[in-house]
Formats: C-alpha cells, structure tokens, sequence
C-alpha cells in the first residue's frame, strides 16, 4: 500500500480528490495544510468513513522553514512506518493574493512563494524518497496562457523570471494581481515540463504531469476577493457567461476525480510530459502556452528558483537541487 501526498487535499478539488482516492483504496495518504487544526478534523472524519490510514503534516507554502520541517516530518512518517513509502505527490494547493503584493516571511512576493517556490522546494525534498513508477502532479491552470479567454480574463502573465517575481513591488511598479497569479501558474507549467526532461535524462520511471482543472467557481479560490465579488463568482449568470465567453469550465466533482485518477490510474502510465485539461465534463490531453514548452526559460526558472529556496548550498542529505 503506497502514499500518496496532497497539498491543500482538506478543501476544494483537493478534498474531492482525496476522497477520490480514498474511495478507490489501497492508498496511504498525508494530508498537508497550513491550518493543521482544520487538516486534522477533515482526516478524521474521512479515516472514520473509509477506515484507511491518513497522516497529517503542517505545511505553509509561503514559508521555506515551514516546507522544510513539513518535508523532514514526511520522511519520518515513512521512516516509523506510520505510512508506507511515498508513490504519488501532488502538488495542489494555491492562492490568490489580490490587491497590493503581500510578502512571505522570507521576503519573496507571496503569490510566487505560496504557488510556486514551496512546492518546487518540497519536490526537491521529497523527490528521492518517491518510489519507482512514482507520479509528481503538478495542479496547474488554463490561465497561464494568454492568448486563451482563461488567461485575458485574469491577466496575461508575463516572462517567469522567479527574481524579478519574487522581488515584484519592492522597486518600480507591481504587477496587477491577475498577472502574478497567471504568471505563477505558467510556471507551473514550466517546472512540470522541466521535471519530466530531467527524469528522463536520468532514466527515471518517475512521471511529472501539468493538470488544468479548469474554472471551478466553488472553490474559494477567490475568498480574498470582496464578499459580493465571491457571491457573483458562484452564481449560475456568472457560469454561462463563462462557457459563452469560451472559459475552460470545470466543477469540484468531476476536476477532483480527474486530480484523483492522475495520481494512480494506470491510464495515464503514459502521460509524463503532458497537459491534462478538465473541461466541460471532458478530460482532455492538451496544448499550453508556446512560452511553457521553451526550454531556456524553464532552465533558468528551474536554477533561478534553487537559488532562491537555498537548495545546493548545504550539504545535508535532501537538501540538493535535482541535477
């Protein structure tokens, strides 16, 4: 019986997932949220409806301290054989931030921290301790490219320099809100396609998957937006208008079972290097932004991103960047 990790897996697609796997059996599963109060109480209740073994782990994306001790915490849960070894990662959880930018305790703009730096550390953590035939899922979003309605409608995001992104606001004008979140998202994109080069090259069996679910206006994604915003967000106007405008749609059920079948369905055995899309009640393989399959800016993103989370410059065992 492998684990599967799930960042964010106690709310939204997240949780749909989670049950998902659950369901299906078969699956250790680590939960790993900032709140662990609120983790806790949402494992309980699923290990008492499904009667399998849920571990919790406190993780803040924002917080590079708080991604290492989540990691070191991971590892020793495998280690006291409290979960059998780690099988899937997946990398789920994400904010907006909307507004001025706000920034992480270590300094970095903290759309960019939270969504992108925090998981790229805790891959490089974990990564060695994923079993052959592994699976890394990186939830990512139509809104990286922006040529599509899910990327004009946001904000088109701009070249993924992680410095110039981890430092927006600090000198010269900030980005609007839109573009660090569509932008952050790219780079998912980006570091999914660069894993799976670099797995390749080293023969791994290890596979790294870009998964859009879509538009799911439940979520709460949006809850730093204003009250009256989130209540429009959810109403069904404000979803047709979003299928007439050419919006990629998903919903909770459907994006989280797809999160779900990722991790473990052997019909995706093959899907290394992909884009998988929810939309419309449809799982689809499809193709991102040009800017997400260049292979000069997800290098530098990848080295840029290594220096910025400290990794290769200690040599303590989980602490290197992946060669």
């Amino acid at each position: 019986m492998p684990t599967i990790l799930i960042t964010g897996g106690h709310k939204g697609i997240g949780l749909e997932a989670t049950t998902r796997i659950l369901e299906r059996g078969g699956f250790d599963v680590i939960m790993a949220g900032r709140n662990l109060a609120e983790v806790d109480a949402v494992a309980r209740t699923l290990a008492a409806r499904y009667l399998e073994r849920i571990a919790t782990v406190t993780l803040d994306l924002s917080s590079l301290a708080s991604v290492h001790t989540a990691a070191v915490a991971v590892q020793a849960l495998v280690r006291d054989q409290r979960v059998m070894p780690l099988q899937v990662l997946i990398l789920n959880a994400g904010a907006q931030f909307m507004g001025p930018p706000q920034y992480s305790v270590d300094g970095y703009e903290k759309t960019f921290a939270t969504n992108c730096l925090g998981h790229y550390l805790l891959l490089n953590l974990l990564l060695e301790h994923v079993q052959d035939c592994g699976r890394i899922v990186f939830t990512a979003s139509g809104t990286h490219d922006g040529e599509t309605m899910d990327g004009k409608m946001v904000g088109k995001p701009v070249g993924p320099d992680a410095v110039r992104l981890a430092e927006d606001g600090k000198s010269g004008k900030p980005l609007p809100w839109g573009v660090r979140y569509s932008t952050s998202k790219l780079c998912s994109m980006l570091y999914a396609y660069e894993l799976d080069r670099r797995l390749r090259a080293k023969g791994s069996s290890i596979q790294s998957i870009a998964f859009d679910p879509g538009l799911i206006v439940e979520t709460g994604l949006n809850r730093s937006a204003p009250a009256i915003m989130q209540r429009l967000m959810r109403s069904s106007l404000a979803k047709r208008l979003f299928k007439a405008l050419g919006v990629t749609m998903g919903s909770l059920a459907f994006s989280g079972n797809a999160l779900a079948r990722l991790a473990f369905d052997p019909a995706f055995a093959a899907a290394s290097g992909k884009y998988i899309q929810s939309n419309r009640g449809q799982l689809i393989e499809a193709h991102s932004s040009a800017m997400s399959y260049d292979l000069c800016r997800a290098q530098k993103l990848w080295a840029d991103s290594a220096v910025l989370v400290g990794l290769g410059m200690c040599p303590r065992e989980g602490n290197k960047e992946i060669e």
